[in-house]
């Protein structure tokens, strides 16, 4: 029994010791002990300042956070924080309130957009329509933007529009390539294929032939060679080395 009873006075001590602590804390008026560890916090709509809890002072227009931290109180919708007051804030016709507490506090409505501290109409020219911003607009597919109108892209024969606003508005199908306003016919010779690429002739040779001019040639191996990586050309054989168009041996 009396080591029984030495084990459960030894567990409470900690405890007791942490009651014994707390009861030693002041609590100031408008306080609670606090929720978590030892110590106290102020009730709601008092702060702490130079260890006692002051009311917080709530201006007109405005309504307490009931936060341990910043002023404690925000302005209402429709005000916004000025010199410690919530002024209202003024509107301009087409505009919106943000309930923000930096920068205008407000918006334009959809179809306007703001300028020098109005909302003003969008003009939305033919063959265009509002973006779901509302503050711009945009022109309808086959139509780009010209100095403020929409005006037709021309796409010309073997070619497809391209639903961009940079560049062209339109691209060459395939086999064809770009040339100053047309679409033009890429030639592939004999033993090449088309290469749909926007830089070069539009085609390649096949592996075991090589570009000349507008033709694909066969390669010519010499003795102790073979083809090489690309298909276009040839290396020599080990140990040969080439030397001019023939394998030699070093």
């Amino acid at each position: 029994m009396i080591h029984h009873l030495t084990f459960w006075v030894l567990l409470l001590a900690p405890f007791e010791l942490a009651l014994a602590q707390n009861s030693t804390v002041r609590i100031p008026d408008n306080a609670r002990a606090s929720s978590y560890g030892s110590g106290w916090e102020c009730n709601d709509g008092y702060r702490q300042i130079d260890g006692a809890c002051t009311a917080v002072q709530v201006p007109a227009n405005a309504h307490p956070t009931n936060l341990p931290y910043g002023r404690g109180w925000d302005c209402d919708s429709g005000y916004r924080e000025t010199n410690g007051t919530c002024a209202a804030v003024v509107l301009p016709a087409n505009a919106y309130s943000t309930d923000s507490s930096y920068g205008r506090a407000w918006a334009c409505a959809h179809g306007y957009r703001e300028v020098d501290g109005a909302c003003v109409a969008v003009e939305v020219p033919s063959n265009a329509y509002l973006e779901p911003t509302g503050d711009r607009w945009r022109c309808n597919r086959g139509y780009r933007n010209s100095g403020g109108t929409c005006v037709a892209v021309k796409v010309p024969a073997n070619g497809y529009l391209v639903d961009t606003d940079y560049g062209r508005g339109w691209n060459c199908e395939r086999g064809y390539r770009v040339m100053d306003e047309d679409c033009v016919a890429v030639r592939v010779p004999a033993n090449g294929y088309f290469v749909d690429s926007s830089y070069g002739p539009g085609w390649q040779c096949e592996r075991g032939y090589r570009a000349v001019k507008d033709a694909c040639v066969a390669v010519k191996l010499p003795a102790n060679a073979h083809l090489d990586y690309s298909g276009n050309d040839w290396d020599c054989d080990r140990p040969y080395r080439k030397e001019q168009d023939a394998c030699v041996l070093p």
